[in-house]
């Protein structure tokens, strides 16, 4: 049964989660779609993002597997159009910390809410599937565990670890949070050494506080320039996804922001609506487009590789870039920034969402929530 905190409230809230409350996300209209005629919920699909349906043997094999070890992964939680080329491929992206999210992204098919199960021994039956699996590279991310004094990175280090131990030669890609800007929580999933650190920037710097409200724009970006300070042999990658009301000049300012902390690899997707309470489509982007994000990408940019396609997701050929692709030299941005300025969801209570406290949990008592002195207007003390 559905457990929500607030019924009465609007929004995406999908039933069938067993770690957490689940709280609406609120209105999918946002600014950014003013003026703008964007895609009705029930307009055909172009051709070319059409895919098969899941349910080979492989898919039927990993789906099963997922079930009796009680995993996540990213894959069903979030609707991705590839899980049947990639289950089939004997590959999925794990999600851990749950199914529950303390963010409420405007265009994420996760759910958001108040989580209420920390489950220590998930990294020892996600390194047991990851053996049974036979994997040779395998992704790990997660929900948002705002509540928590690190947001899961001590469970991502175990769960890297563990990996390492099962599995000799099985590559360890994470997509993490941005831990609220936390550079220490950063370093302890460093210090487990996976081999690429992945966050996702998502969209451009005007939509950016609209459709992902609990996070910043400079943090995510500056989170990996600070990833690459701390150890530069680190691949780190990022993913923009199109077709939200971005404009192009702005796609091309955000790859310039994202380079000058030097982001190594960068992928580039179409927006799929998850439902009609999500932001709708604002456009399609065509198969040619992103042949040319691709093009500019790594040759005027300089990222070390894009992945660019409609149905291109952060964990995409994850195995080949693992292989493939080598690391830059730190950029120009090394600093965490935007750590200390409250995010959109912290300081705008109409929004009515899950959002605990002002900046990280305090490490001294993780049972003490840590208010906010009022500062400037902009939110610095």
């Amino acid at each position: 049964m559905q457990k929500t905190l607030i019924e009465s409230s609007v929004g995406y809230a999908p039933g069938g989660k067993d770690t957490g409350l689940v709280k609406p996300k609120g209105s999918s209209i946002i600014r950014a779609h003013e003026g703008l005629d964007t895609v009705p919920m029930r307009t055909r699909k172009p051709d070319w993002l059409k895919v098969r349906s899941p349910g080979g043997p492989e898919y039927l094999r990993l789906k099963g597997l997922m079930r009796s070890q009680a995993l996540h992964t990213v894959c069903e939680e979030a609707g991705c159009p590839n899980i049947g080329e990639c289950w089939e491929a004997g590959t999925a992206t794990f999600m851990i910390l749950g199914d529950v999210c303390t963010r409420a992204c405007k265009y994420c098919a996760v759910a958001h809410g108040l989580p209420t199960e920390l489950d220590l021994e998930e990294p020892m039956r996600v390194a047991d599937t990851v053996r049974a699996m036979k994997l040779e590279h395998v992704v790990i991310t997660s929900v948002n565990r705002d509540e928590l004094t690190d947001g899961g990175a001590s469970v991502y280090a175990e769960t890297i670890s563990r990996i390492h131990d099962a599995v000799p030669g099985c590559s360890v890609e994470v997509l993490i949070p941005d831990f609220k800007g936390d550079e220490d929580a950063l370093r302890v999933v460093m210090e487990a050494k996976p081999e690429i650190l992945g966050h996702n920037l998502e969209t451009v710097e005007r939509i950016h506080p609209d459709v992902r409200p609990g996070g910043r724009y400079w943090r995510s970006i500056s989170f990996l320039g600070a990833a690459k300070r701390i150890d530069a042999s680190l691949l780190t990658k990022t993913g923009l996804i199109l077709g939200m009301g971005e404009e192009t000049d702005e796609v091309h300012q955000a790859m310039t922001d994202l380079r000058e902390a030097a982001v190594d690899i960068l992928t580039l997707g179409q927006y799929l609506r998850p439902s009609m309470q999500h932001i709708p489509v604002a456009r399609w982007v065509t198969p040619a487009e992103f042949a040319e994000w691709k093009r500019m990408g790594e040759g005027h940019f300089g990222f070390k590789h894009v992945e660019a396609g409609p149905l291109v997701r952060s964990s995409y050929h994850a195995k080949e870039q693992a292989r493939e692709v080598e690391a830059g030299a730190p950029g120009r941005i090394q600093r965490v920034l935007e750590a200390d300025i409250p995010a959109p969801a912290e300081v705008l209570p109409v929004l009515n969402l899950v959002q605990l406290e002002i900046g990280c949990p305090d490490r001294s008592d993780s049972g003490t929530i840590v208010g906010w002195d009022e500062g400037a207007p902009d939110g610095r003390n």
